[in-house]
């Protein structure tokens, strides 16, 4: 079994834990970043809103900056599931799903977070190609598009603010009675935005690019694309294993500096940010990467 001592071990190696890899990398640091391999965007088709990489593939921006990455001689990239980490005296202890241990001094968690998506025909198929989340991260590509959002209350309120600058078209199913304040139903309404509080059967799709909504009354209506707010939690169980503390959201709680309540313990990306998106993932990484190092400089310097 592995035994290996780091400086740093990262937790997660998608666009947060690469880019605090390469900050660690750059400051010379004994760096291991150990990755499942199953990002949450996997069956995204493309990525936006991030210079230089526009419309290329969550792959291709990952797999370039992997080899960019491990082109710094101190940083190691380990292909396993962390699924355990232990605080001690000299630092950490992480170990993974085969039993394999590795030490190191100070930990980033890069874990992201795991969407809850309804158990409804059609909505795991289709989730990230045109079931989407975010208006900056695929609005664009759906603009001027019959569009719904399966949403409710003030959640429902803000996408639908959004949405509506993209599109005329916007209708939101609420999946139930819907929740919204006077003053909120006024602006819908003004907006021309219908409201549906049926229950979902089925979207219906063609290799995931949306058709129609099949409605628990017999109605199907047609839709282009589809936004939805659903539920998440934690991807891994670590930041809770460490007595890390979490927002009412259930975000890991962290600083500007990206330190969290346990001393040692850094995160970035989606675990800990409302801001899902490739440039916050990697901007968060990039600062989380240069705080552990100063860090460190600190204690021996």
């Amino acid at each position: 079994m592995n035994e290996a001592q780091y400086e740093v071990i990262i937790i997660g190696g998608s666009y947060s834990g690469l880019s605090a890899a390469m900050a660690l990398g750059r400051s010379i640091r004994k760096t291991l970043i150990i990755d499942s391999g199953k990002p949450c965007n996997e069956q995204t088709p493309h990525s936006h809103n991030f210079l230089t990489q526009d419309g290329k593939t969550p792959k291709e921006i990952s797999e370039l900056s992997r080899k960019q990455v491990l082109e710094y001689e101190t940083v190691e990239f380990h292909q396993g599931k962390a699924i355990n980490a232990e605080k001690n005296t000299n630092g950490f202890t992480i170990t993974t799903e085969k039993g394999e241990k590795f030490h190191s001094k100070k930990l980033i968690i890069a874990t992201g977070i795991t969407d809850e998506i309804p158990d409804i025909k059609g909505f795991k198929e289709s989730w990230g190609i045109s079931l989407i989340h975010c208006p900056y991260c695929h609005g664009y590509e759906y603009k001027g598009k019959k569009t719904g959002i399966i949403a409710n209350g003030d959640k429902a309120v803000h996408i639908a603010s959004l949405v509506k600058n993209l599109t005329e078209d916007v209708t939101l199913i609420t999946r139930g009675k819907a929740n919204f304040s006077d003053e909120q139903k006024e602006k819908l309404e003004r907006n021309h935005i219908q409201i549906i509080e049926s229950e979902i059967t089925e979207l219906k799709h063609q290799n995931g690019m949306v058709e129609s909504i099949l409605l628990s009354d017999g109605k199907d209506i047609g839709f282009e694309a589809v936004y939805g707010v659903f539920p998440f939690h934690q991807h891994s169980e670590i930041p809770k294993q460490l007595g890390c503390e979490f927002t009412e959201m259930g975000h890991i709680k962290a600083d500007f500096m990206q330190k969290t309540t346990i001393p040692g313990v850094f995160v970035c990306g989606d675990n800990s940010s409302m801001m899902r998106s490739v440039s916050n993932a990697v901007m968060t990484g990039n600062v989380a990467g240069a705080m552990v190092n100063m860090e460190l400089v600190t204690e021996c310097f």
